[in-house]
């Protein structure tokens, strides 16, 4: 199976989840919505993408009953309350939300994680670049920095290769009528745009990323995240 690019009419959307508890990160209510650098960390990954001109449109997916993000008439995005209970669920139901936007069976959707809130406007124009004439789509991922082990009850039980192996991030950028059939037949328990399109039998493209794309997951990691967005910050304030 192989998509057909259309390189000349395709559009691009970004599609964000929204709508996990980020019971992991700690703290009261969903970790997307903690502050991060005198904003909440989702404001950070929307500013990102509201900055990526050849996006036709974001459209954030939430939990059914979210308002924290309810959009003014200035909004860079879209918001749609019809979040899952998975995210692939989420993407699923956001995908069809785009169709009823005007998005069509070859445009290009790049899904992130709201929670990857250092993704920068040139990384995901790098993606777009990489991609917009590849046939399966691609994402961006790291090439793994770290010695790799196998656990088994809690000890080491090998050390894996790792010359090979890369650390997935988002966006992942795939065309959308291709990831609507590959989550349609993944279901709703994969974890990633790129595994259902991998079990179609397609090969995404890899595109270096950054190291500090991570995904906010852990408490310490949300000081992190202030340390990189503040330096930034400060980078910016000292800039000619």
């Amino acid at each position: 199976m192989s998509a057909h690019p259309h390189p000349s009419t395709a559009r691009y959307w970004a599609l964000i989840p929204c709508a996990g508890s980020g019971s992991r990160a700690g703290g009261a209510g969903p970790k997307q919505y903690q502050p991060v650098a005198g904003q909440p960390m989702v404001r950070h990954t929307l500013a990102a993408f509201a900055a990526v001109s050849q996006l036709q449109r974001t459209l954030v997916v939430v939990a059914p009953g979210d308002r924290f993000l309810e959009p003014v008439t200035t909004a860079s995005y879209a918001l749609a309350d019809c979040g899952g209970a998975t995210r692939a669920a989420t993407v699923t139901n956001g995908l069809a939300v785009l169709r009823s936007l005007g998005a069509g069976e070859q445009d290009w959707v790049l899904v992130h994680d709201a929670a990857r809130c250092l993704v920068t406007p040139q990384q995901i124009g790098q993606l777009i670049e990489a991609c917009a004439q590849d046939e399966v789509g691609g994402l961006l991922a790291l090439k793994l920095p770290d010695t790799l082990k196998q656990e088994q009850d809690g000890r080491v039980s090998a050390t894996l290769a790792r010359s090979d192996k890369w650390l997935a991030q988002t966006p992942q950028m795939f065309r959308l009528g291709l990831l609507q059939r590959a989550l349609a037949q993944a279901g709703v328990e994969v974890t990633d745009e790129s595994s259902a399109i991998e079990a179609l039998g397609l090969a995404p493209r890899l595109v270096s990323g950054s190291a500090q794309n991570f995904k906010v997951t852990y408490p310490e990691d949300f000081a992190l995240a202030e340390a990189v967005l503040r330096a930034r910050a400060d980078a910016t304030r000292t800039m000619p």
